[in-house]
């Protein structure tokens, strides 16, 4: 597995990977909304593959949720899933179920397999656009 991290300075021209984290932060917060509604309806907790398909669903409706990938909004569910079986397994240590956070503070998220491809030359295209990078290792 291969790990990178970019930083990108404030540019006009990064804005649509801006928009691809912000759809990311709101679907994050669209899923910790769902937990929070399942289990205030039916006492018992959301699965992860039920969110899973029905994300997919509200994705083919929502325009500006396709701006992220597939794969990069089941890493969000699965996320989530991770820290809610955190919270049950150290309930009792002060361990808190997660929460909401501002669209607006959201930094990143994942891209597993698909919707990147390294071009060479310190360049990498993520979705339609071709951004470039200063190699600092």
């Amino acid at each position: 597995m291969k790990t990178l991290k970019f930083k990108l300075y404030q540019h006009k021209r990064n804005r649509f990977l801006k928009r691809m984290i912000n759809a990311s932060g709101i679907i994050y917060n669209h899923c910790i909304a769902l937990h929070k509604r399942y289990y205030r309806m039916w006492g018992k907790h959301l699965r992860s593959a039920k969110l899973q398909s029905h994300i997919a669903k509200l994705r083919k409706r929502k325009e500006f949720w396709q701006s992220v990938g597939s794969q990069a909004v089941q890493d969000i569910c699965q996320r989530i899933e991770k820290a809610y079986q955190l919270f049950f397994k150290h309930n009792k240590k002060g361990v808190r179920a997660p929460g909401f956070k501002k669209v607006k503070k959201y930094k990143s998220f994942t891209l597993k397999q698909a919707g990147y491809k390294f071009l060479g030359s310190n360049r990498v295209k993520i979705g339609n656009k071709v951004y470039q990078s200063v190699d600092t290792f």
